[in-house]
């Protein structure tokens, strides 16, 4: 597996090796060892989430207050555009982003530290995202960004008008986040 750093320190996108043939292919989604070699975290992976959606669906920008989630994200049918957007207040990138496609096809996954909000758009017909948490989800602690704030500024690769859930179109802009130290 290779790591490739992002401009927000923490965020790293992880390509794996990939044996294919005619047959189909094969490869290691996940090594505890690889991944704490190149990530240099130390984690425990507590939640496995699952979660499939139509073309245009937006889900984000989640975070959690308190039990701040760690989430290594990988698509297993169609593709995203994945977005973090750091929270961390005494991070030197707070409040910017970063976006990569994941997909079926290039299996690349990104680890998005806890302390950062997350979200994405489906760029295909459809997409099922999988994610590994550092900490269980907990309604009571969980906010939501704006996804359309401009002073994130996130380059979305809009076609359309996004499908949103009615908490996604609540999510409040940075300036009025709720973040903790």
């Amino acid at each position: 597996m290779k790591a490739v750093e992002t401009k927000i320190p923490g965020v790293v996108i992880l390509e794996p090796r990939v044996f294919a043939d005619q047959r189909g292919f094969f490869y290691e989604s996940f090594n505890c060892r690889d991944f704490q070699c190149l990530t240099g975290a130390a984690v425990t992976f507590v939640q496995d989430n699952h979660s499939r959606s139509v073309s245009h669906v937006l889900r984000g920008l989640h975070y959690q207050v308190r039990q701040p989630q760690g989430k290594l994200v990988r698509v297993a049918v169609g593709s995203v555009f994945d977005v973090a957007v750091d929270l961390r207040l005494q991070s030197p990138t707070f409040g910017q982003w970063f976006g990569c496609t994941l997909s079926a096809d290039n299996k690349r996954q990104l680890w998005i530290p806890p302390g950062c909000a997350h979200g994405f758009l489906v760029t295909g017909d459809q997409a099922e995202v999988l994610y590994k948490t550092t900490d269980y989800y907990a309604p009571e602690y969980e906010r939501s960004l704006l996804w359309s704030d401009p002073a994130l500024g996130i380059d979305w690769p809009l076609t359309g008008e996004p499908i949103l859930s009615s908490r996604d179109q609540a999510g409040v802009p940075l300036a009025e986040a709720e973040v903790s130290s």
